[in-house]
């Protein structure tokens, strides 16, 4: 007598009912926020394909032109449809978000594993570099880190990142101190198991849902501090939209032409609130304690 076949599950019907995947679907207000978010990467992505007009033309004729038929959200000081620059400028917004947070995950992850796991001296080097680049405030680290290299998108990447690695240093780090002395960490080790194969295999896994729910927040945080460089000049630079250079722009024209700072401003506003939404909902859904 044969035994049962064991039916095997497709991984994205197990994925999709895990209890993560279904406390998340039981939060209509985070789903929301997943679906703006989507929507407007997918905006970023299809920026040349949706714009209607080429950020950069510029038509004289039409200088500072309310909201029409022809221009859905009017034009600028030099006749640029705004539409076009405000989806372009989706673009440079969600680059930097999620580069610098890439960034910094690839930097506070293994710094956070290695103080956390080793301790001892190694903890207290990295510990101490954490805690003084903590204290100063991000945004304004980050302008200072951004001025020291340079005006430009790819420097305002790198200088968000680093200011904001060392909340993943401290978050890794508390993960790390949680599970290292689990029982499943202690039996990998009885059984031979190097650190490196521990770190990689026990370790990190069981460590990075919080890592992953600072992630989707920290983009949000990202976004905000791209748009306060580009609107210090110390981000995109001209003619190259984003949505931090036309409120800069925007700001000498409130009175005559308000739509310069309201389209741009709202998607600002929609965007890292959706980011904020959705990381809250991973957050509850991630949470051991709701069981």
């Amino acid at each position: 007598m044969t035994g049962a076949v064991p039916r095997r599950i497709d991984p994205v019907v197990a994925w999709w009912t895990s209890r993560p995947m279904r406390r998340l679907r039981s939060r209509p207000i985070a789903l929301v926020g997943g679906v703006v978010v989507l929507a407007f990467v997918a905006l970023a992505v299809l920026a040349p394909w949706i714009a209607p007009y080429d950020p950069a033309a510029t038509d004289f004729l039409s200088v500072r032109d309310a909201p029409s038929g022809r221009y859905w959200f009017g034009t600028d000081e030099i006749g640029r449809d705004v539409l076009s620059r405000v989806v372009f400028g989706a673009r440079a917004s969600l680059i930097a978000g999620v580069i610098s947070v890439a960034i910094a995950l690839a930097a506070g992850v293994p710094l956070g594993l290695i103080a956390g796991f080793y301790g001892g001296w190694v903890d207290e080097v990295i510990m101490r570099i954490t805690d003084a680049l903590l204290s100063f405030p991000f945004l304004i680290l980050a302008v200072a880190l951004a001025a020291a290299l340079g005006p430009s998108l790819q420097n305002a990447m790198i200088a968000i990142g680093i200011a904001v690695t060392p909340t993943f240093v401290r978050l890794m780090r508390g993960q790390v101190l949680a599970v290292k002395n689990a029982e499943y960490v202690q039996a990998a080790r009885a059984l031979g198991a190097g650190d490196g194969r521990i770190l990689a295999r026990h370790v990190l896994p069981n460590a990075f849902a919080p890592i992953l729910v600072q992630a989707t927040v920290t983009i949000a945080q990202a976004i905000i501090a791209e748009s306060s460089l580009s609107f210090l000049g110390l981000g995109v630079q001209p003619p190259t939209p984003s949505w931090g250079g036309m409120l800069n722009t925007a700001k000498n024209f409130l009175v005559q032409a308000p739509w310069m700072a309201i389209w741009p401003g709202l998607s600002i506003f929609v965007t890292v609130l959706a980011f904020n939404l959705f990381g809250d909902g991973l957050r509850d859904a991630f949470d051991p304690r709701d069981a």
